[in-house]
């Protein structure tokens, strides 16, 4: 497996550490017609947070497992930089999605 799949895959589990830690992990799923929104991130239909559980690690996990090529533009950090605009401690989750977006530029 390529070096970015393997890094990519160890920022993925941060994510969702970071989101359980944050009290940001759902047990229950949205219902398929909020997933099934057309809208970047799902933005009138789920929480970025909703987005990134249900959405965007499923999505990217599975092109990892496939081995399938990944996005190389995600822009997740400046949504979150303004979903998160007036939370406390939200520095870390940021700074993860930022990585994040940084490494898929990579390739």
């Amino acid at each position: 497996m390529q070096s970015i799949y393997l890094d990519v895959a160890d920022q993925l589990l941060q994510l969702e550490t970071e989101l359980r830690r944050r009290d940001l992990w759902q047990a229950e799923p949205p219902s398929a017609e909020a997933l099934a929104s057309t809208e970047p991130f799902c933005v009138d239909t789920l929480t970025l947070p909703q987005w990134l559980q249900f959405v965007f690690l499923p999505r990217m996990s599975q092109l990892i497992e496939l081995e399938q090529p990944l996005p190389r533009e995600c822009g997740i950090a400046p949504i979150a930089e303004e979903f998160f605009r007036n939370s406390q401690g939200t520095e870390s989750l940021i700074s993860l999605l930022a990585n994040i977006d940084t490494r898929l530029r990579q390739g």
